[in-house]
């Protein structure tokens, strides 16, 4: 009984000062919010959007991003806890029951796949050399963001469970880069905040492109997320939408296609081979 006990303790001491990632095993409160995605799907400059958002007295900057809308992998669960609520949290974590209010960040899967092959690079996974159509294949199996799932999993395990509830919300990439105001009004009506067109507007001009690569320039060896790894490889990249349709070679594009195809459809993505659209 007292080894069990002391195994207890020791397990929760080693999730509350972050020894072990058990992610799944954080604090969750009744009002927490959570930025939900699949890794490479916008979820930084979401952050920086809703960030801006909820605090129009404070600029999101990469120093202080991780204290207004917290990383939930990056902190300890004490941190996390001490934080004014309600939180706004950042996750990649597939369906969740206990997650009540979710403002899920879905992205065209072709686009995302270049983004994460990208990103391994900066983290110096793999080299400059390795060939894409490769790294496809890899990352379109389920073990490889482990316990999140590929893509498609990811994505159907929130709209299965949670689309059409009141407190979830579905933004797509694609319409946030076309009208970004639009899609972050829908974001303050989930957090209750009666946002002018003008605070509407301060947020996006402080979340653009532009200003979030000037601010990596100058903090992206200091935050936490980009400091170890390489910075002559930047983390915001060309923050545009079908970049894959001239980087993805085509039996990478058949691959996702004739995986997820009648998922991406369901989002609102169009396939690039009509025979797959008949299926």
């Amino acid at each position: 009984m007292l080894r069990r006990g002391i195994k207890h303790l020791s397990r929760v001491s080693d999730v509350l000062f972050r020894k072990l990632r058990i992610e799944r095993d954080i604090s969750i409160f009744p009002d927490d919010v959570f930025l939900t995605s699949y890794p490479r799907s916008g979820n930084t400059w979401t952050r920086f959007l809703v960030g801006n958002l909820v605090h129009p007295s404070e600029p999101v900057t990469f120093l202080n991003v991780e204290r207004l809308v917290p990383d939930m992998y990056k902190h300890s669960d004490r941190k996390l806890r001490a934080l004014a609520r309600p939180r706004i949290l950042k996750s990649h974590e597939c369906f969740d029951p206990r997650y009540k209010r979710i403002i899920y960040l879905v992205r065209d899967p072709r686009d995302v796949a270049v983004s994460n092959y990208h990103w391994e690079m900066k983290q110096r996974s793999m080299k400059e050399s390795y060939p894409i159509e490769a790294f496809v294949e890899r990352w379109m199996e389920p073990v490889y963001w482990a316990r999140l799932g590929c893509w498609g999993d990811h994505v159907t395990s929130w709209l299965c469970t949670r689309q059409g509830r009141e407190e979830f919300l579905l933004l797509r990439y694609e319409d946030m880069l076309a009208d970004a105001e639009k899609e972050i009004a829908k974001v303050a009506r989930v957090l209750g905040i009666d946002a002018q067109k003008e605070r509407l507007a301060r947020a996006v001009e402080l979340s653009s492109a532009d200003r979030m690569r000037r601010l990596e320039k100058d903090q992206g060896d200091r935050w936490v997320q980009t400091k170890n790894t390489r910075q002559d490889k930047k983390f915001v990249r060309s923050a545009a939408a079908g970049d894959w349709r001239t980087i993805l070679p085509s039996e990478s594009v058949q691959k996702i296609e004739s995986a997820w195809g009648d998922v991406m459809k369901n989002l609102g993505y169009e396939l690039s081979n009509p025979e797959r659209e008949r299926r």
